[in-house]
């Protein structure tokens, strides 16, 4: 500006608070923690809850079909476990971040443990999702069979459990991205 008059470009450059955007990000990264919790631990809790159970010939002897059969879905429980309860347990920390829109270090700290954890879902994900495909389609070259047709209610549930689990990875995805986001910012 030049003796009070306004230059071109020079009008107002008002920008947005830094603090501001911090704490809508925070508060974002509070509710997308709770739905991760809500769709890691639906998870865990549909496929431990599995079984299902066919007479043959007579009501004393029985086919079964239960999670813990097959030890990808045993992990599929433990991973998805895991991840609910690290999620609970960064909800404080979240919550912090809600209050004060600085501390870098706790961010850094929350990024590594979210890939981390990021990185177990998917695998446990992934790994449950093979055998789904598996009981819904078999294999024929493998000589397995399909056992889907017989046991409907329990295949429904691994198939359910499955879409909490994904729901929750691209949950994990949005955090990790959001607190990369948040870094930068501060």
């Amino acid at each position: 500006m030049k003796d009070g008059v306004l230059e071109l470009g020079e009008g107002s450059k008002t920008s947005i608070p830094r603090g501001g955007v911090n704490r809508g990000i925070s508060i974002l990264d509070f509710i997308l923690r709770i739905v991760a919790i809500i769709g890691t631990l639906g998870s865990a809790i549909a496929m431990g809850t599995t079984d299902e159970r066919l007479p043959f010939f007579t009501q004393f002897v029985q086919f079964r079909a239960e999670y813990d059969d097959l030890p990808t879905f045993t992990f599929f429980v433990i991973a998805n476990s895991i991840v609910s309860g690290y999620l609970v347990l960064s909800l404080p920390l979240s919550i912090i971040h809600i209050v004060r829109s600085g501390g870098r270090a706790s961010r850094k700290v929350l990024i590594f443990f979210d890939t981390a954890m990021l990185a177990l879902l998917t695998a446990g994900a992934s790994a449950a999702s093979a055998i789904v495909y598996l009981a819904h389609k078999g294999n024929a070259q493998a000589n397995w069979f399909a056992i889907c047709q017989q046991f409907n209610s329990f295949c429904e549930r691994i198939s359910g459990s499955l879409i909490g689990s994904f729901v929750g990875i691209v949950v994990f995805i949005l955090l990790v991205l959001l607190s990369a986001v948040a870094l930068s910012r501060c």
